[in-house]
């Protein structure tokens, strides 16, 4: 298990009505989402789902990670992209579960150097060690 040694940032978020019309909101940030059920899970599609902020959160992360992993290599990956698809579905195994797919586009590199780059930082994100072995991650340089 993949676990810090010490805690350098801590984040607050608490949910009420789930994803049927509910909301959830980050402690002290005065930021909040509406949460409604996708259009493929029976509802509206009104609203965002943990999958949208699971994306957008991994998307972030990911990005941040590749950025440090160039810095360390001395890359200028300063105008990089990575998109995430979070899927969502029922599980052989009974109840549901995730899937993603990042990718990540880095100009002026070439597909050998964007690989390896993407790889390194697959390594240190925290998304990325949170899921490894329990979500298919699929890399993608486009």
């Amino acid at each position: 298990m993949n676990v810090p040694t010490s805690i350098l940032a801590t984040c607050s978020a608490t949910a009420q009505g789930g994803r049927a019309g509910g909301k959830v909101a980050l402690e002290g940030k005065g930021v909040w989402v509406h949460m409604e059920h996708a259009k493929g899970l029976g509802g509206s599609g009104q609203g965002s789902t943990p999958e949208d902020l699971f994306a957008m959160g991994y998307a972030s992360c990911f990005n941040s990670a590749l950025l440090f992993v160039a810095a360390q290599q001395k890359i200028d990956a300063a105008k990089a992209t990575v998109t995430c698809d979070v899927g969502i579905g029922r599980s052989e195994a009974g109840g549901f579960a995730l899937t993603v797919k990042l990718a990540v586009h880095v100009p002026g590199l070439d597909a050998a150097a964007a690989k390896a780059l993407v790889d390194a930082a697959h390594q240190v994100c925290p998304y990325s060690n949170a899921t490894r072995g329990n979500v298919p991650v699929e890399l993608v340089v486009v």
